[in-house]
């Protein structure tokens, strides 16, 4: 029997191929192409579209945007002139690629494949104002099973390390520009030490805690390139006020 895993859907003639599946986004009717069997997206990276602040007008790059979950959202969120997604995976670029044109944002969303550490030579010098980055937050060694699969490129430095995402970061930002990141809490003295030894000052904190009374499991930073030392340590931000219910600002958050 003849293969039918790629279906068309919508009138923008976008198709499905085997294993994918569309999930609303709650932002603007926009929708996202997932891979149930590679890698779907997860809270860290929708927690990085509100964390992140664009102004009207800025130029925005997001670094391994794995199928465009944080540029689709920053669109729906913010006034910002143009962003561009880079990702290194091929099925991922294939797959971000597609949902921008299925929510019709060709002219306002570019998709590069390229890698982080060569960034700076995919893009000009000082050339945009904001840098959003969900990196890999594993360590190479820690649980990794299978190198070659989307998952572990997604969660372990395989292909890329947080000095590596930095140094490309601090190349490609205005001076004054902004770096918002999403990591985990264990190698926050890393990355802040990482982030300063690149000129990169962080100016911004708040830690993701999954209940009041647990310990936090994410960070998320705003650095600024050229910045002067002084960072804001926010509230905490809980995620769940009992389980399976969503704080209010979590809910605000994605927009239910």
């Amino acid at each position: 029997m003849e293969n039918q895993s790629l279906t068309t859907i919508t009138d923008r003639n976008v198709l499905l191929k085997e294993n994918e599946r569309i999930d609303e986004l709650q932002r603007n009717g926009y929708k996202i192409i997932q891979n149930t069997e590679k890698f779907c997206f997860g809270m860290d990276a929708v927690l990085l579209s509100g964390f992140a602040r664009i102004k009207e007008g800025e130029t925005v790059l997001d670094m391994g945007t794995g199928t465009g979950i944080i540029p689709i959202l920053l669109e729906a969120k913010t006034k910002a002139a143009h962003i561009t997604a880079l990702e290194i995976q091929e099925e991922s670029v294939d797959m971000a690629r597609r949902s921008v044109h299925l929510n019709g944002l060709a002219d306002k969303i570019d998709v590069v494949m390229g890698d982080i550490k060569e960034a700076d030579t995919l893009f000009p010098a000082a050339s945009f104002d904001v840098i959003t980055c969900n990196p890999p937050y594993m360590i190479k060694q820690h649980g990794l099973t299978n190198p070659d699969a989307p998952k572990a490129i997604a969660r372990h430095e395989i292909l890329c390390t947080f000095e590596d995402v930095v140094r490309s970061a601090a190349k490609l930002l205005k001076t004054g520009g902004k770096l918002f990141l999403v990591h985990r809490p264990f190698r926050l003295a890393e990355l802040i030490v990482t982030m300063t030894e690149y000129g990169v000052e962080p100016k911004r904190l708040r830690l993701v805690y999954p209940y009041a009374d647990k310990e936090p499991n994410m960070v998320l930073i705003e650095g600024c390139r050229g910045g002067k030392p002084r960072m804001t340590v926010e509230k905490p931000l809980i995620v769940y006020k009992a389980p399976g219910v969503y704080t209010d600002e979590i809910y605000d958050v994605y927009g239910y």
